[in-house]
């Protein structure tokens, strides 16, 4: 499953919104600067932001946007099928009784990867803008165990780590 730009662009802004509104618009020109998004196409994002509720539009001078709800009660999830990004990793259509084959069948793998889209969506749903901007995100992002590495400690010795950890220092 790949997640486009449209969903990326949209979950980096508002968190980036998040992160520097105070209770104060944010123009979308600091935020595209800040985070190196043409502002054209953070204007069309946005526009969809605002139709589905997640931020509100502040006219005038000092003018730009607001998260419509609080940084906590915001989902990446909703953020995501706000600016019309499915969350599937099936080339089928969620909730159809056919398949994507030529004869409308499903691949012998069709619920293997029905059920991780399913399991990244609640992943996402689980996971706050809040959370995002305070980085309380659980994993080790980019440390990857090496071969070999069952999880269970190398030597059996409960304590051993993977070497990508041990080397880092965790």
């Amino acid at each position: 499953m790949k997640l486009s730009t449209k969903g990326r662009y949209a979950v980096m802004a508002l968190c980036d919104l998040a992160s520097h509104s105070e209770d104060k618009p944010v123009a979308l020109a600091d935020i595209a600067e800040r985070q190196e998004i043409s502002l054209s196409y953070l204007e069309q994002l946005f526009a969809k932001l605002r139709r589905g509720g997640l931020v509100k539009s502040v006219r005038g001078p000092g003018g730009g946007y607001l998260l419509a709800h609080k940084a906590a009660e915001t989902r990446i999830s909703d953020i995501i099928l706000a600016v019309d990004e499915p969350i599937r990793a099936t080339r089928c259509m969620p909730g159809q009784p056919v398949g994507c084959r030529g004869n409308q069948s499903r691949c012998q793998t069709h619920d293997l990867w029905e059920e991780l889209g399913n399991q990244i969506y609640l992943y996402l749903s689980s996971v706050t803008v809040e959370d995002v901007v305070a980085r309380r995100l659980l994993g080790t992002s980019g440390l990857m165990p090496e071969p070999g590495f069952s999880g269970c400690g190398l030597k059996g010795d409960g304590e051993s780590k993977p070497p990508a950890l041990a080397e880092a220092g965790e």
